[in-house]
């Protein structure tokens, strides 16, 4: 007869890899979403440069 293995941290840890994996591409995807946006508006912004010869 087998005797009970004591709960080890592996489950827990398992459990918790694909939240983690999911937190970090939705922050990804967050961050690349705000740096289009800086893009599309960085024109916007800045005067038109001329270059002076």
């Amino acid at each position: 007869m087998e005797t009970p293995q004591p709960a080890s941290l592996r489950p827990w840890f398992l459990e918790l890899v694909p939240i983690v994996v999911v937190l970090l591409i939705v922050a990804h995807v967050l961050a690349l979403v705000y740096w289009i946006y800086r893009l599309a508006t960085e024109k916007e912004r800045q005067p038109q440069r001329r270059k002076a010869h």
